[in-house]
């Protein structure tokens, strides 16, 4: 809503299932009244392909368009109506792709449209909370957890089921069936929406391949050796990726440290159910691979954090750091003021000084820019592990002020 009264149009741009559709329709009949048309709907996609121009011409007062990826060329339309009318909170726009990716997309409506992204669910969000995790760490804090459920059994059912509403209270067959029909109706239906692909098969073996390297350093080269097609066709196919919502690709840090560091970003998939799902991983496997939980654990603690650095009143950027000594911190966290807050993440519940070797690291090499290190694990309770480091229970993401 603030979006709303700053900017002409805002899109809100999210994966499938996400609660978009939700969200806007609520909003359209009561804080936000406007005329809402999706173009999941045949009849009114096929009149916005038509004559794009019309529909945009004869719509009056302020309207929802959802799932505009489905006509692009109505953006175009939209570019036109707000440059001959300046008031605010006249478009409220929803894509299941990300549009600012789109080449037919990409140039129209730069400065007129404000872009929001929603994500799966938070754990914070699932329990009525508001975390406080980031902020407080700038702030050199750390959640003063007590009793928190030991082990990988304990988080084991939150990283199965993930942040997709739909998943919500499923049982694990409901929970299979869920993440084999999400990704076919993706990769069948919505792929058309955002690329032109000669064979779909080969974009859905991409995405099994960096699930089973979610958490880990990003190797085109590799990807590609091991499918057999060129290593254009994988970059392809990982962006293809990325505009759906499924993967994220997390850009390696590396200011003003003078040392030979890896650059290469780590790629993580954007929900941990849909994660566990691609490598078929259950309960079990979780709680006995340590290797396995190690690598799903990682990557929902990446996306909690972009999650929460979003509803920071100062969002910071997320990144990884490794160098060539394989000294590594799996989330940095840095405000446009350099500061950094660096993230270790342990599967398991027994912390020790070795953990915090790359964390240290960063706290001796940056000084008073580095706030905190926080080692997440798998423990009962908030470890102080010298200045300005902790080890911290995972259920410290979703901790509010309250406890």
């Amino acid at each position: 809503m603030e979006a709303l009264e700053a900017s002409r149009a805002v899109a809100l741009l999210g994966a499938r299932q996400v609660g978009k559709s939700t969200l806007v329709h609520e909003l359209s009949r009561a804080d936000y009244p406007a005329e809402y048309i999706s173009l999941d709907d045949p009849g009114a996609a096929s009149a916005a392909r038509s004559d794009p121009t019309e529909m945009i011409a004869n719509l009056r007062g302020p309207v929802v368009i959802d799932e505009i990826q489905r006509a692009p060329d109505l953006l175009l339309a939209i570019k036109v109506k707000l440059d001959s009318d300046n008031s605010r909170g006249q478009f409220l726009l929803t894509g299941s792709a990300d549009l600012l990716t789109l080449p037919t997309i990409a140039d129209a409506l730069p400065g007129r449209v404000e872009y929001l992204r929603l994500w799966p669910f938070s754990q914070a969000e699932l329990r009525g909370a508001r975390s406080t995790f980031v902020d407080l760490a700038f702030a050199g804090r750390f959640p003063g957890v007590a009793e928190a459920p030991v082990g990988r059994r304990a988080i084991a059912p939150r990283l199965l089921t993930g942040g997709y509403p739909e998943a919500q209270e499923q049982h694990p067959r409901g929970l299979a069936r869920f993440f084999e029909s999400y990704v076919d109706s993706l990769l069948s239906r919505d792929l058309t929406d955002v690329a032109s692909v000669r064979e779909p098969a080969n974009v859905s073996e991409v995405l099994q391949m960096l699930a089973a390297r979610s958490g880990a350093i990003l190797s085109i080269n590799g990807i590609a050796r091991d499918l057999g097609i060129s290593r254009v066709t994988v970059e392809k196919h990982v962006a293809i990726l990325e505009r759906l919502f499924l993967v994220r690709r997390v850009r390696a840090w590396h200011r003003n440290l003078g040392a030979k560091l890896v650059k290469s970003p780590k790629v993580h998939v954007v929900d941990s159910g849909l994660l566990a799902h691609l490598i078929g991983a259950d309960e079990t496997r979780l709680v006995d691979d340590g290797g396995v939980a190690g690598a799903v654990l990682e990557s929902f603690v990446a996306m909690e954090l972009v999650r929460l650095a979003e509803l920071c009143d100062r969002p910071p950027l997320i990144h990884h750091y490794r160098d060539q000594r394989q000294r590594e911190v799996d989330v940095v966290l840095e405000r446009r003021s350099g500061e950094i807050v660096g993230v270790e993440v342990k599967a398991g519940a027994s912390p020790d000084a070795d953990d915090f070797a790359g964390l240290r690291h960063l706290r001796d090499t940056l000084g008073e820019r580095f706030k905190a290190g926080v080692l997440l694990y798998t423990g009962s309770r908030t470890i102080p592990f010298g200045d300005r480091l902790a080890a911290v229970p995972v259920s410290g993401l979703w901790q509010d002020e309250k406890g």
